[in-house]
């Protein structure tokens, strides 16, 4: 069983004094939502993301040994500027983390990070980002004890991600990341995301997600506020058991390939995601009159044509529109026919599955 002591490092078999690593790694899309977390980030729910392979972040981490190792010290840098607003939340990440990478007091950080994704386009970028800085620091770990195999590199990236950002666990490997225990996979855990691990059927090779930006403007009411309103949710034990199930059938359709189940999991898991909030204390809404006019649009088209293609949402108003390659020219015509109108700015954005976090120098 998993333990958070399996990424308490032994004494370092090597010694670095400075270097440079740059990573990318991909935001995600849940189709099984985790709502509601314990404590140290642990999810109410197992969830199950699709890993995206456009929009990523891509961090470079710099880092040079200094005199003393009395406190974090690092410069953070986004689009190579200064971003002095986002500082509280990495000094609160290597806080969190410290007892899993004795090294960070030991270094000086600049961290430069930017998107592939346009800035405030509505795309959450805290899983892409803390997953790159998580993959970052790994990096280093890995030059400190080379021994490290590819497994535990992953499961403590993914580990570390996860005390950054909850969802952040899902982007490090694997075109289908399951995040939390389930008892159909065995080696599912609360601590890190595990890829799927049964064939996935050729249907869903190369899925794509098309991304509406309905609304680019700051959220209301963040993620963390609406985790947290599950812990008195008078709903939240029938929807934590509804994740489960639909985990389960979710499974059998990612092997099987049955489209047709594969849209009725994925867009009842999206409305129930929003149901949450509409009926927590206080409650909230996320989506925007556009995000229904959305909907009904790809309800229509659906019925219309047969075609499955279908949509999901995050804990924002945006659209993921999913559907597969083989019917990529009818559904681009009809989202720029039909749906581009009710995209802020007319924006969208073209993604699909990936393959998880990357190097792309170590120097």
């Amino acid at each position: 069983m998993a333990s958070v002591l399996n990424f308490i490092p032994a004494d370092y078999k090597q010694s670095i004094n400075n270097g440079s690593i740059t990573v990318s790694a991909p935001s995600n899309i849940a189709l099984v939502k985790y709502w509601g977390k314990k404590e140290h980030q642990i999810p109410a729910n197992p969830s199950l993301s699709f890993t995206l392979n456009h929009c990523k972040t891509i961090t470079t981490l710099a880092f040079s040994k200094k005199d003393n190792a009395d406190e974090f010290s690092f410069d953070l840098l986004f689009e190579g500027k200064p971003k002095e607003d986002f500082k509280p939340k990495i000094q609160k990440f290597f806080q969190r983390i410290e007892v899993y990478m004795p090294f960070l007091k030991t270094f000086h950080f600049t961290i430069d990070t930017q998107n592939t994704f346009p800035h405030s386009s509505g795309i959450a970028s805290s899983a892409s980002g803390m997953a790159a800085l998580a993959v970052a620091l790994m990096q280093i770990e890995r030059q400190l004890n080379p021994e490290m195999d590819d497994k535990h590199f992953n499961q403590k990236a993914s580990f570390l991600a996860r005390l950054g950002s909850g969802s952040a666990c899902r982007s490090i490997k694997g075109s289908a990341v399951i995040w939390g225990k389930h008892a159909d996979f065995s080696e599912s855990s609360d601590l890190y995301g595990v890829e799927f691990p049964f064939p996935i059927h050729e249907h869903f090779k190369n899925y794509q997600d098309t991304i509406l930006l309905v609304d680019k403007g700051k959220k209301e009411v963040s993620s963390s506020v609406g985790h947290d309103l599950m812990h008195v949710h008078p709903f939240a034990e029938q929807r934590f058991s509804q994740a489960h199930h639909n985990l389960h059938h979710l499974s059998t359709v990612m092997q099987n390939g049955n489209l047709s189940d594969f849209v009725n999991i994925v867009e009842s898991e999206a409305l129930t995601l929003h149901a949450m909030m509409m009926t927590s204390m206080p409650y909230f809404v996320l989506m925007k009159p556009n995000t229904l006019e959305i909907i009904n649009h790809i309800w229509k088209f659906r019925r219309d044509t047969g075609i499955p293609v279908c949509f999901t949402l995050d804990a924002g108003a945006n659209v993921h529109v999913l559907y597969p390659e083989n019917v990529s020219v009818e559904v681009l015509n009809f989202i720029k026919k039909d749906l581009v109108g009710y995209c802020e700015n007319g924006q969208y954005i073209c993604d699909l599955i990936g393959q998880g976090s990357k190097l792309i120098m170590n120097n």
